[in-house]
Formats: C-alpha cells, sequence, structure tokens
C-alpha cells in the first residue's frame, strides 16, 4: 500500500525515508559495499517502481539537492583562499583537461552510434559531469578527502560545477527552441558576474561581523539558523546570477574558512548534510525507472557500458599525461566514470529546448543513474582485485652485511628519540624501515636508515642481528613486533632485545616471549604528564615524588599478579586507596579484553 501515490509528502513519508536508511545502509555496509550503494537500493525499493511508498521522487531529489549544496559549503569550510588558489592549476588545468578530453570522446561516441551532433554533444557533456556526492561520499569514508589524489578530485569536481553554466547556455542556443533567446547574453553574464561579485563583498565584509554579533547573543539556535541562511542564501543568490547554487555554497565556505567561527559552523551544518545528503541518494534510486529499463534494456544497457568505457579512456589518457601513476589514474578511473547530478539538470535543459525528446531524456537519465550506482561496486573490485602498487625505491638501499653494535627496527617518532642516547655515546647502530617516505625523511636529517621488513628472517640477517650486541624492536604494529620477538629468540639469542609494547596485554606477552627489556609506548610520558598535571594544581614536589613512587610501585606489582594470574588480576592496585569507579560498559566483540579507558589488552 502506498504511502501516498500523489505528490504530497507528509509524516509517513518521513518516516519511510528514515527506516529504509536506517536498514539498508548498515547491512551495505556490514557487506562492504558502502552507504552509497545503500541508499540507492533502499531508493529503488520505496519508490513508484518498487514498493510505490512514493509517487514522485522527482520533489524529493529537488529538496535533496541541498544536501549536495551543504556537502559543497562543508568542503569550502576546509580550503582557505591561499589553499585555493594553490589548487588553480589543478582546477583549471586538470579538471578543464579532463572535461574536455573525456566530453569529446563522448560526443564522437555518440555521434557515431547514430545519434545527430546535438543529441550527441548533450548526452556525453552531461555524462562528463561526474557526480560530486558520489565522489566526496566515498572518498570521506576512505578518509582520503585530504590527500593529494582527494584534492585533485575535489579539484575536477569544482570544475565540473563551473562547467554546468556555459553547457546550459550552449544548450539554449542550439536547441530548437532556444535560438530565439529573450536575454542578450553580455547581459546573462553580467548577472552572473555581478552575483560573484556581491558574493564576494559579503563574504570578505559581511559574514565574520555579523557572527560574531550573533555568538556574543549566547544563543545557539540562532548560530545555527545563521549557519543554514549563509549557505542556503550564497546558493539563493548564485542561482539568481545563472550560475551553480553548489558552487555559491562552496564559496562561502571559503570565505569562512578562516574565521574563528569555522567549527562551530561546521559542527552546525553536519547533521543538516547528512541527512540530506543520504535523502538525495534515497532519491535519486526512486528515480530510477524500471519501466524504461525494461522496455528499453538493451539499448541502456550497451549506454552505460559504452558511456563508461569511453570516459574511463578519457579520464586514464589524461592523469597518466599529466603525470599520474598508474594506479592513481586508475583509482580516479573508478572514481570518475560515470555520471552525475548535473547531468539531470542538463538533459532536462535539453528536454526543454526541443534536443531531447521524453523518450531519449528517460535512457540517458537511466544510464547515469546505473552508472552511479555502480561506483562503488567499481571501487570495490578494484580495492579487492588490484594488487597493491609496488613501492618505488629509488635512492633507497637494502641492507647487505651491516654491522653495527646495535640494531634497530622501525624508525619512526619512538626509535627517534630512543636512538638519541645511543648516538649520543657514538655506539655504532643500523636502522631498517619498511616505509619509503620515512626512510627518505630521516635521511634529510643526516640518517642512514635501510629498507627491510624486520619480520623476515633474510632481512634480520642482512641486517647484522647476528652480530648485533642489542636489537630495539621500535615498529608500531603489535603483531608484527611479536613476530620480530619471535624470530630474534629462536635464530638470535645472544642479541639483548628490548621492545617498544603496544599496551600491558601485549607487554605481558613480550616478557612471557622472554624479552629482557620492554615498555609500553605511552607509559613514561603519561607519567611525567601526570606529575606535571599535579605541579600545575600546587602540589608539593615532595608530594609529587612520593605520589609517582607509589604509583610505579603499584603498577610494579600488579604487572607482576598479571603475569603470574590473569589480565584482570591487581585490579585493586590501579587507584590506591581511593574507591574504584564502576567498570566501563561498552560493546564488547567475543574473545576481546578492554580496560576501563576502552583499550584493548588493559593498559594503564
Amino acid at each position: 500500500m502506498a504511502v501516498d501515490g500523489g505528490n504530497g509528502f507528509d509524516l509517513a513519508h518521513v518516516v519511510a525515508l528514515l527506516a529504509a536508511g536506517v536498514v539498508a545502509v548498515p547491512i551495505f555496509k556490514r557487506l562492504g559495499l558502502g552507504s552509497v550503494l545503500g541508499y540507492f537500493a533502499a531508493g529503488l525499493a520505496i519508490g513508484p517502481f518498487g514498493l510505490g511508498l512514493f509517487g514522485d521522487p522527482e520533489g524529493i531529489l529537488h529538496l535533496a539537492e541541498f544536501g549536495v549544496i551543504m556537502l559543497l559549503f562543508v568542503i569550502g569550510l576546509e580550503m582557505e583562499p591561499a589553499r585555493l588558489w594553490a589548487l588553480r592549476r589543478q582546477i583549471f588545468g586538470l579538471g578543464l583537461a579532463q572535461v574536455l578530453a573525456c566530453g569529446t570522446l563522448l560526443t564522437l561516441a555518440g555521434h557515431l552510434a547514430g545519434l545527430s551532433l546535438p543529441v550527441a554533444f548533450v548526452a556525453g557533456m552531461g555524462f562528463v559531469l561526474s557526480s560530486t556526492a558520489v565522489v566526496t561520499q566515498m572518498l570521506e569514508e576512505r578518509g582520503d578527502l585530504g590527500t593529494p589524489a582527494g584534492q585533485k578530485a575535489v579539484s575536477i569536481l569544482l570544475l565540473e560545477d563551473l562547467a554546468i553554466v556555459p553547457l546550459l547556455a550552449i544548450v539554449a542556443f542550439i536547441g530548437p527552441r532556444g535560438e530565439v533567446v529573450e536575454t542578450p547574453l553580455w547581459q546573462e553574464l553580467a548577472l552572473a558576474a555581478g552575483a560573484l561579485a556581491l558574493l564576494v563583498l559579503a563574504g570578505r565584509y559581511l559574514l565574520n561581523p555579523m557572527f560574531a554579533v550573533l555568538a556574543r547573543s549566547k544563543a545557539r539556535e540562532v548560530m545555527t539558523a545563521a549557519a543554514l541562511l549563509v549557505v542556503l542564501g550564497a546558493a539563493l543568490l548564485m542561482e539568481s546570477g545563472g550560475l551553480s547554487m553548489a558552487m555559491g555554497a562552496f564559496l562561502a565556505g571559503v570565505f569562512l574558512s578562516e574565521s574563528s567561527f569555522k567549527h562551530q559552523l561546521e559542527a552546525d551544518i553536519e547533521p543538516f548534510r547528512g541527512i540530506l545528503l543520504g535523502l538525495f541518494f534515497l532519491a535519486v534510486g526512486m528515480s530510477l525507472d524500471i519501466a524504461v529499463i525494461a522496455a528499453r534494456w538493451p539499448v541502456i544497457i550497451l549506454s552505460v557500458v559504452a558511456f563508461v568505457l569511453v570516459k574511463s579512456l578519457g579520464i586514464y589518457l589524461v592523469a597518466r599525461l599529466l603525470g599520474s601513476r598508474r594506479r592513481e589514474a586508475i583509482v580516479r578511473v573508478t572514481l570518475f566514470a560515470q555520471g552525475g547530478e548535473f547531468a539531470f539538470v542538463l538533459y532536462s535543459a535539453a528536454l526543454d529546448n526541443g534536443i531531447f525528446d521524453a523518450g531519449t531524456n528517460a535512457v540517458f537519465t537511466a544510464t547515469v543513474i546505473i552508472s552511479m550506482a555502480l561506483t562503488p561496486l567499481t571501487a570495490l573490485a578494484l580495492k579487492r582485485f588490484m594488487p597493491a602498487e609496488a613501492v618505488s625505491l629509488d635512492g633507497v638501499e637494502r641492507p647487505e652485511e651491516l654491522e653495527g653494535r646495535v640494531l634497530i627496527i622501525g624508525f619512526g617518532r619512538f626509535a627517534q628519540v630512543a636512538s638519541q642516547s645511543l648516538l649520543a655515546r657514538n655506539i655504532d647502530i643500523s636502522i631498517i624501515e619498511n616505509d619509503v617516505q620515512m626512510i627518505r625523511a630521516a635521511a634529510d636529517f643526516g640518517f642512514k636508515v635501510y629498507y627491510g621488513d624486520g619480520t623476515r628472517l633474510d632481512v634480520l640477517r642482512a641486517s647484522g642481528a647476528g652480530r648485533a650486541e642489542a636489537v630495539l624492536v621500535c615498529i608500531d604494529d603489535r603483531e608484527a613486533a611479536t613476530r620480530v620477538v619471535e624470530l630474534l629468540g629462536s635464530e638470535f639469542p645472544h642479541a639483548k632485545v628490548l621492545v617498544r609494547a603496544y599496551d600491558r596485554g601485549h607487554a605481558i606477552e613480550l616478557v612471557k616471549a622472554g624479552v629482557d627489556y620492554q615498555i609500553r609506548e605511552t607509559f613514561e610520558s603519561a607519567m611525567a604528564f601526570g606529575a606535571q598535571a599535579l605541579r600545575k594544581l600546587g602540589t608539593d614536589e615532595a608530594d609529587i615524588a612520593d605520589v609517582v613512587e607509589d604509583v610505579r610501585r603499584r603498577e610494579a606489582e600488579r604487572f607482576a599478579l598479571q603475569l603470574a594470574g590473569d589480565i584482570d588480576a591487581g585490579r585493586r592496585l590501579m587507584r590506591g586507596n581511593a574507591p574504584m569507579p564502576e567498570p566501563l560498559t561498552r560493546p564488547r566483540r567475543p574473545g576481546r579484553v578492554f580496560d576501563v579507558e576502552g583499550h584493548e589488552n588493559p593498559a594503564s
């Protein structure tokens, strides 16, 4: 039974939308398919071509576009003007090159397939405009949004957002119904420039003083309302000037990126952004017309395959020609080889101007939606089946018959500090590390570090473990450290083994493995930190020394009890005579132990 088959939107609709997202997204994320595909599937299930709970996905899609707008605002908040200026070559170089190359290839492919040149051009250029929502959501889920590759992706998306403006003008010019233009082109350009100038002036001279005044009112809800006003007002101003609403929100974010209210604004916008962006993906799923697909599935499948392959070729060629490595180019292909939300705008304009008929619009709209749904799957396939790119060892040496008196395995922050005492006594050390960037960074400070994996016996032999008097295992991977200790104990028992322990459970494991010395990576710094806190609170130095000594004594007793018993032994010693707090309750996975701080394998 439909919630409402018409255009109405009531509480039952809201419940249905929230329920669809709440049920589908966790399931798809648990399956490793990502939240985007979960929203698409949920939208298809509850839409007019699924259970029929909604009869007008277009209305929801129009509302949900505000999610994309808010997403661009949040991205703008992280993009200071200097940083944006630094990306200008990527935006107008890489971004423009990808749009032109892919647009040309897609237009030619469509024309060769029998489409008229105007239809092929609009269909191809619409598919060039990748989905900002899909790409940024996937980058965010991977944690890649702030990486160099993520910044390149954002640069391309920004150029594509800018491209919608001239594309809409071209559609109006070449369409049979668009030859007579009511407003001269110079007036449209002047209006766009005026809107942009007004936004720049407001951003530079109005926004920060406005938020300063509102902050003094100490009304949190007013600040939230003001944040929404800025985002939606900037979007409306850009739309009034014939530009992209998303671009207006992005620029508003950039202008506020250096504001002292930046983090407050981001916190206020985040709930709205997340919900509306999820709603956008749901609406896209609802818009997939199963009847059109069933009637013209050969054409649609062929269109999807052809468009994706041709666009992938263009993206890959541009990436490689502009210096990207093979894997980076392929990853970019998996992100961008789909159409996006701006295609719907362009295709709708083509329909209004007589370039598309209703059937053509339905086919290409379905093509874009299916390509968007396939993007998370192609990214998942890449992750599973494409091997990691080989690490370049240019300028990096492998160990060979090293003869240091001390061998250090791993040269991160911990080892760099630990090595200072040895170097101060002119003790000859050999260092191996499996992070090439770390090796190169260490070389800048005069350290000779060799590339090698300490969990391999042949590497240990080549690194001089058989001759070293002591081996310092300073890697931050618990399992790898334990593996190194096992190899050293069985193959090089003469060497003193000192190990950086991850936590208390790991320390117990290392002692039982027979290491000569272990220390939890944060223990001494935490002791110093606690002593300094007492000092700042005015505690007498003699009392501080007594407290530190007492903590160390109880710590040693507790550790001895745990070695003889289990991880829960000696809990009464954690706070001396102070009453014990209630145990922390939190979800725990079977077979895993957490301490009062929620850390696995308790470490005080």
